[in-house]
């Protein structure tokens, strides 16, 4: 449902937040790396987002990305809506211009279901929230090999 850039943005985000509470900051290197994505793909996705007001960073030494205290409920809705827009919440999950009720497709009813249901994930669900989840060890942010 969301594209590559979506989910290194969300995957960032939430090991930004991790970092911050332990009071660091982390740079694009060690970002990109614990998100496994590219370096220089990481950073034009993070200057995306801090360009949205979505992240802070600062350069130097002691610099790096975090958030302040009115980016701490930022959702997965936000972040959808930088990355790619609303299009996903409500596009065809069978590919066609133009679907709905009247003139559906043959996964219309039951892609409907999943795609609203997203929606309503993405609009409650935080960066915090998932970062947390990782933190009490409930999820994991990486691949276990």
């Amino acid at each position: 449902m969301l594209s590559k850039s979506t989910e290194y943005a969300i995957r960032a985000l939430v090991f930004i937040q991790l970092r911050n509470w332990e009071n660091k900051r982390p740079g694009v290197g060690e970002i990109a790396g614990e998100i496994e994505a590219p370096e220089a793909y990481t950073a034009k996705i993070l200057q995306n987002l801090t360009k949205h007001q979505l992240l802070n960073s600062a350069k130097g030494r002691g610099g790096g990305f975090f958030f302040d205290e009115n980016q701490s409920h930022l959702t997965l809705y936000q972040v959808i809506h930088v990355m790619e827009g609303d299009n996903c919440f409500h596009k065809c999950g069978f590919g066609l211009k133009s679907c709905h009720n009247d003139n559906p497709c043959p996964l219309h009813d039951k892609y409907i279901v999943v795609r609203d249901g997203f929606f309503e994930i993405a609009k409650t669900e935080t960066i915090s929230a998932l970062s947390d989840s990782i933190r009490r060890g409930d999820a994991v942010l990486n691949r276990i090999v």
